[in-house]
């Protein structure tokens, strides 16, 4: 993502802008994966990456939990 992206996700553009918009929450939800990936590896629990991430315990569980 650049600085380019972010300027077209509030340009004057709607198409350009949701395609934007769409950029940005693919590599959000890329980093969280990564993240929670990384978190869990070095012995977070749960509750401590719901903290993190602002979500409740189940939420974090439900969306990550199936994933090796």
């Amino acid at each position: 993502m650049t600085e380019q992206t972010i300027a077209t996700a509030a340009g004057d553009d709607p198409a350009a802008g949701m395609r934007a918009v769409r950029a940005l929450r693919d590599l959000a939800d890329r980093l969280e994966v990564l993240q929670v990936e990384r978190a869990r590896g070095l012995g977070w629990s749960w509750q401590e990456i719901a903290d993190a991430l602002g979500v409740s315990r189940q939420a974090v569980h439900k969306k990550h939990s199936r994933r090796p």
